[in-house]
């Protein structure tokens, strides 16, 4: 569906995706009028003024409705204001309990992962993505439309819906116009030429049906996508990562493997674990797509009412994104119902077995180097003689030489798959302890499709596994640093309180 929704657009072909609809709806709506009025020879003769009106009608229902889904706001989240004040500071949470609370707000029960936008330098809340062109995050991003130059988000998800149907509906029935003037025109095939409609006649009509046609099967294609989405309450980004963990649990179960191409080189099953479980993804739990809450529960989701008759009238409203009140991330657009079939809520997405066990390897070979760091600055008064020194700078000149070794030579030659990796605590990794790569090439479904595809800035991406057995600690590295430190203020004020 990227190819239809085009958000891996250039931004300079985005630009002129609006101007490109108002010219292409302009074209067939008031083009094909004007050429029925301008034909009395084309039979069966210019519309009725029945259909006039209603085909017009339709026509202003798509103005609108195109018009509601570029303009407003997919939604914004509104956090609490951060306490500048050293009095606020000193009754704040020690070090790491705010952030807990904020990420416990975001999902009360069994919560098991916090999820962090590195790019927002806040909370991410369910469902919520980071769109690369919005440049903020959106809250139930579907995907961003160039057409609309706009996000398809909580809060535009309604009239994008209410667009898509009108606009088919429009196209159907002018098709059914054109088709019409076919079919006389095929029942009058023996007659003299010149008793019917001109050349330029022709191929104008000729023009605006292979349009009408190319169109229609696009936008239809789109709109049997969209409505799939609401039907089950998915998203077409939360479809890709749907199709993402099947693939993975099948690779566990030894059905393929987690690549491209039925690549079997990247983390193939067959390397056991050293305490003899199963390969690389054997941590991957199966967990069930919570928001599909049943039918009609969906639908009312999607739309933000229960009120059947408001869900395709033009100007209905749509849902909004809760407000912030006394500091409580609550409500909608904060919190989605689930399903209940999986042991705890909050569990989706579930994890990428890719970026794991990069942030695991990483995150042992930074605390590594920094252990190293502080132990050659502790012994560095014990290094008296020249001789000390220059043995103790051979030794980080042999570890660095071994470092480049792994990082940048791994980046250009490819490593055998059998030979060349160690056992680093369940994960595996190259010797010198460095995955290269970090997962740039990513995960595809079977479209070539990457998350990038639909407007989602992956670099901003980061969800905390629940187990700390997996990637411990690593929250830390990924929360800016200004956050820290003022969690290291905090706690060292409520030391000297507790004293």
């Amino acid at each position: 569906m990227a190819f239809l929704v085009g958000a891996s657009a250039p931004l300079a072909v985005q630009k002129l995706a609006i101007p490109f609809v108002c010219l292409l709806i302009a074209f067939l709506g008031y083009g094909s009028q004007l050429l029925f009025a301008l034909s009395p020879d084309l039979d069966p003769g210019p519309p009725t003024q029945f259909q006039k009106w209603v085909f017009n009608a339709l026509l202003l229902c798509l103005w609108w409705t195109y018009y509601q889904a570029c303009t407003v706001d997919p939604g914004r989240y509104t956090f609490p204001p951060p306490e500048k004040s050293l009095g606020k500071e000193a009754n704040a949470p020690a070090a790491g309990e705010g952030e807990e609370d904020s990420s416990k707000q975001l999902g009360q029960k069994g919560h098991r992962q916090k999820r962090w936008c590195k790019k927002c330098r806040r909370p991410k809340p369910p469902r919520a993505h980071h769109c690369k062109t919005c440049a903020r995050c959106v809250p139930r991003m579907d995907h961003h439309c160039p057409w609309t130059s706009n996000c398809v988000g909580l809060q535009t998800f309604p009239h994008f819906v209410r667009f898509l149907v009108y606009t088919n509906v429009s196209l159907w029935y002018l098709a059914s116009l054109l088709w019409a003037r076919f079919a006389a025109l095929w029942s009058n095939r023996l007659l003299p030429a010149y008793l019917g409609p001109t050349t330029t006649q022709l191929a104008w009509l000729t023009i605006f049906t292979f349009v009408c046609a190319g169109t229609s099967l696009a936008l239809g294609i789109l709109l049997l996508t969209t409505l799939k989405g609401w039907l089950f309450n998915t998203t077409m980004i939360e479809g890709w990562e749907i199709e993402r963990h099947e693939a993975v649990l099948e690779r566990r179960a030894g059905g393929g493997s987690y690549g491209n191409d039925g690549d079997e080189s990247f983390w193939p099953d067959a390397r056991a674990r050293p305490d003899g479980g199963g390969g690389g993804d054997s941590f991957v739990d199966a967990v069930e797509f919570p928001y599909d809450i049943g039918l009609w529960a969906n639908l009312c989701a999607g739309m933000g009412t229960s009120n059947l008759l408001l869900w395709f009238l033009p100007f209905a409203g749509h849902p909004r994104v809760a407000g912030n009140r006394d500091g409580k991330m609550q409500g909608t657009g904060w919190e989605y119902e689930e399903n209940g079939l999986n042991d705890a809520e909050d569990m989706w997405p579930p994890a990428d077995p890719a970026k794991t066990r990069h942030a695991k390897v990483w995150t042992r070979q930074r605390r590594q180097d920094m252990q190293e760091e502080r132990e050659r600055f502790e012994n560095e008064e014990r290094w008296a003689r020249p001789e000390d020194q220059r043995e103790a700078f051979r030794q980080r000149q042999h570890r660095d030489l071994q470092r480049w070794e792994g990082k940048i030579l791994g980046e250009l030659e490819e490593v055998n798959d059998d030979e060349g990796y160690d056992f680093v605590d369940e994960a595996y990794a190259p010797r010198g302890g460095i995955i290269v790569d970090e997962g740039k090439q990513g995960w595809v479904n079977a479209d070539g499709e990457h998350l990038g595809d639909f407007g989602v800035d992956e670099d901003a991406e980061f969800d905390e596994p629940g187990d700390a057995d997996l990637v411990p600690g690593d929250e830390d590295d990924d929360i800016p640093l200004g956050e820290l430190i003022r969690r290291r203020k905090v706690k060292t004020r409520d030391e000297d309180d507790n004293r």
